[in-house]
C-alpha cells in the first residue's frame, strides 16, 4: 500500500529582502487521524548564520534556543560575534500538541539576511506522539521535482533601500531644505512687518479721527 502524503513543514512568508530583518514562521500542519505533532527541531542553515534569532512565545510550548560556536566570526553593528544560534526546539506542553486536523505556527524574528545567498534552507524534524519522526531535511533543487520530504525553504529576493543612507541626491535635497527654511523665515519677517505696518496705519486713522472729533466738539463749545 502506498503511504499517505501529509502536508510538510514549511516557513511563512516563502521570501524576505536580502540584507534586513524578517518576522517568519514554521507552518506545522497535522493531517493525521490518531496523533498529534508534540515537538519540532529546526535546524538553521551553518553556511549563513543569522546573528540574530528571537522566538516568540507560543502558548502552550515550551522553547529552547540552542547556540555554536561560528568557524569565521560575524561582523555587525561594529561588534564581533562568535556564536550563533544553530538550532530552535519548541516542546508541547500538557495540552499545546498540535492536535489532527490542525496547525500551529511557531514564529522567529531573524537577521541580518546573508545579501550572498538566494535561499536558506531549515532542516525541520516534526515528533508526534506515538514517537514517530517525520524529517523534513531535503533541499529542494530548481528545475527538479519536489522531494518526498522537502526541507522549509526561505527565498531572499532583492535588497529594499531603506534610505538610512543619504546618497548626494539626498544631500542636495536637503540642502534645498534648508533654502527653503530660510525663505520661508524670510517670507515670515516680510509678512509681519506689513502687518505691522498696518497696524501702525490703522491706529494713526483712528487718532486723525479722534482729533477731528474733538474739534468739532471743542468749536460747539465755544459758539455755545
Amino acid at each position: 500500500m502506498a503511504a499517505p502524503a501529509f502536508a510538510h513543514v514549511s516557513v511563512q512568508p516563502g521570501e524576505a529582502p536580502k540584507g534586513g530583518y524578517s518576522t517568519i514562521a514554521f507552518k506545522v500542519p497535522n493531517e493525521r487521524d490518531d496523533s498529534s505533532t508534540v515537538k519540532l527541531e529546526v535546524s538553521l542553515p551553518a553556511d549563513h548564520p543569522l546573528a540574530s534569532v528571537m522566538p516568540q512565545p507560543v502558548p502552550g510550548w515550551d522553547v529552547k534556543v540552542t547556540k555554536s560556536k561560528l568557524d569565521k566570526p560575524l561582523e555587525m553593528h561594529g561588534e564581533t560575534i562568535k556564536e550563533a544560534v544553530s538550532k530552535v526546539t519548541w516542546t508541547a506542553k500538557k495540552d499545546g500538541a498540535v492536535k489532527p486536523g490542525t496547525f500551529q505556527q511557531f514564529p522567529l524574528s531573524v537577521g541580518q539576511l546573508p545579501e550572498d545567498a538566494d535561499q536558506l534552507v531549515f532542516k525541520a524534524i516534526q515528533t508526534y506522539d506515538d514517537k514517530e519522526v517525520v524529517r523534513w531535511i531535503e533541499e529542494p533543487k530548481e528545475g527538479a521535482a519536489e522531494p518526498e520530504n522537502p526541507a522549509p525553504t526561505l527565498k531572499l529576493t532583492a535588497a529594499e533601500e531603506d534610505g538610512h543612507d543619504a546618497k548626494p541626491a539626498d544631500k542636495a535635497d536637503a540642502k534645498g531644505g534648508h533654502d527653503d527654511a530660510e525663505a520661508t523665515v524670510e517670507s515670515s519677517d516680510s509678512d509681519s512687518s506689513d502687518n505691522t505696518a498696518r497696524v501702525l496705519g490703522i491706529v494713526g486713522i483712528v487718532v486723525g479721527i479722534a482729533g477731528v472729533a474733538f474739534g468739532v466738539l471743542a468749536g460747539r463749545r465755544r459758539s455755545a
